[in-house]
């Protein structure tokens, strides 16, 4: 790198601390903190939603798969998201500003208290924080690869310099500072990826390059299912994107909470879903051109980052690697946020044994302490990533295993079909999946091996996958009778007429 592109990079840092440090104007309570208030527009929102379903990973672990399998990888990543929105704007969107509308919630968990109860709260609030700090730890590991190869910065360093300024403008901007930072960063990326795209073209054969590369990589690159990427996997992921990208995942929960209403929040994920159609096939081109441009990578982590060092000019390189820390960015902050709604909202007050929610400005100073530790103890992890199966090991195997039986309870437990599902269907849902990826990983690793490539798949659905069949079960066999839960679920079916957000009723922790 040379200094114009530290000039670029610097400054993109400056400028993420600036947005936290005006961003904090905007926020006198933990309400405004965590959902603002309610205000984000539809299309910030979408643009939100977006930029925080990927991060650094893509241009490291997922630019790994594209050199060695190609186009599917889209097919298993973007396209499995895109179903995943459409099926959200329709489900599962409306109903998360809809529940701040009624209880007030600024956490996407407080709703499970009346839902089911607080002890199924608690359950999901602790293992789901848990499994998030390993997520994250994934995305800090990323950034520092793409620093390492940029600039020979150590691993320690990439993820202290990066985990770092995260750690500033999300502790003091909240909310207000992740989406605006994530609106930055989508402008970012649309530059430096868009260059990357034509530079490779380029040097190519121009735009023929689309529909001429595939002759010229190994063979399978071109088919929408290829080495471990089959298309059980890609079934798989559309189930567990389904879940996680509509609300599993708090963060992308948060960002729906955080629209004014059902309508609005329809609209951005619907926005989400084109955004995630159509700009990976941009972002992924370079990545599918890289066994042309260098053959026999020996670590194919490393194609996209070589390639923007050999193509791209000083400053542009600088812009494409600050591009890769934006996604990045912006995922682990709003991960820090939602985490922190978590702990302050539905753990904090639990432990208070009956006293509630903090004062407060008690209440948004721990926001804050929470977001700042959170981020501390996830860098720590990616520290030591490799004893967790290094960055793909963390994304795909762990956390894509482990989201679903958080997520099920939380997302089947807001549409009516499944009202009769009560606590036990949720606490019984959560603990089948979390046994069946115990038992896959630690006691029957050798026989999945011997699946070959199906056997992540295995590995990745039958926990989401029984958590779905063990609650719809004990739903139906031992149905719950709550006419509080009821009347809640009932009444997510529509927006709020003129809602009085200052009236919204907050349950008490007992409930």
């Amino acid at each position: 790198m040379g200094v114009l592109d530290w000039v670029v990079v610097g400054g993109y840092f400056v400028v993420m601390i600036w947005i936290g440090v005006w961003s904090r104007r905007r926020i006198t309570d933990a309400r405004d903190f965590y959902v603002a208030g309610g205000k984000i527009p539809w299309w910030l929102t979408g643009i939100s939603h977006h930029m925080s379903g990927y991060s650094a990973a893509v241009f490291v672990g997922y630019a790994a798969l594209a050199y060695t399998t190609g186009f599917a990888v889209y097919v298993w990543w973007a396209l499995s998201i895109t179903i995943a929105c459409s099926v959200g704007a329709w489900l599962f969107a409306p109903r998360w500003p809809r529940l701040r509308q009624r209880l007030g919630i600024i956490s996407p968990l407080e709703y499970l208290s009346t839902r089911f109860n607080v002890a199924t709260e608690q359950v999901l609030a602790w293992s789901g924080a848990a499994l998030k700090i390993f997520d994250v730890a994934a995305k800090w590991t990323a950034s520092a690869i793409l620093l390492n190869v940029f600039a020979g910065m150590p691993l320690m360093w990439g993820v202290l310099l990066v985990g770092g300024v995260t750690m500033v403008y999300s502790t003091i901007g909240g909310i207000w500072a992740d989406v605006l930072t994530d609106f930055g960063q989508f402008v970012i990326q649309l530059v430096a990826a868009s260059a990357m795209f034509v530079i490779v073209l380029v040097k190519l054969d121009g735009v023929p390059t689309l529909w001429t590369m595939w002759d010229r990589l190994p063979e399978g690159h071109a088919e929408p299912f290829n080495g471990t990427l089959t298309m059980w996997f890609f079934l798989a992921y559309v189930v567990i994107s389904t879940l996680s990208y509509n609300g599993g995942t708090w963060n992308l929960a948060m960002r729906m909470i955080a629209t004014p209403n059902g309508r609005e929040a329809r609209r951005s994920m619907v926005f989400s879903g084109v955004l995630y159609l159509v700009w990976p096939l941009v972002l992924f081109v370079p990545m599918w051109a890289a066994p042309i441009l260098l053959p026999n990578l020996q670590q194919p982590d490393e194609s996209y980052a070589l390639l923007a060092q050999q193509l791209l000019p000083q400053g542009l390189v600088g812009l494409v690697l600050a591009g890769m820390f934006a996604h990045t960015m912006a995922m682990t902050a709003s991960d820090a946020n939602a985490i922190s709604s978590v702990v302050v909202r539905d753990i904090i007050p639990s432990l208070r044994r009956g006293a509630g929610f903090l004062p407060e400005k008690a209440e948004l100073a721990v926001a804050r302490l929470t977001t700042f530790l959170f981020i501390a103890l996830s860098m720590g992890i990616a520290l030591t990533a490799d004893s967790f199966g290094g960055v793909l090991g963390l994304l795909i195997l762990w956390f894509g295993a482990l989201v679903g039986p958080i997520a099920v309870p939380m997302l089947l437990g807001l549409l009516p079909w499944f009202k009769r599902s009560g606590s036990s269907a949720a606490l019984l849902s959560w603990a089948a999946g979390l046994l069946v990826f115990a038992v896959n990983r630690y006691l029957l690793a050798d026989p999945i091996a011997g699946l070959g490539d199906n056997g992540e798949a295995v590995i990745v659905a039958s926990p989401v996958l029984v958590s779905i069949v063990v609650f719809v079960v004990v739903g139906l066999v031992a149905p719950q009778r709550n006419p509080a839960s009821d009347a809640l679920v009932d009444s997510l079916s529509r927006d709020v007429v003129e809602a009085d957000e200052d009236a919204a009723v907050t349950r008490p922790v007992s409930a």
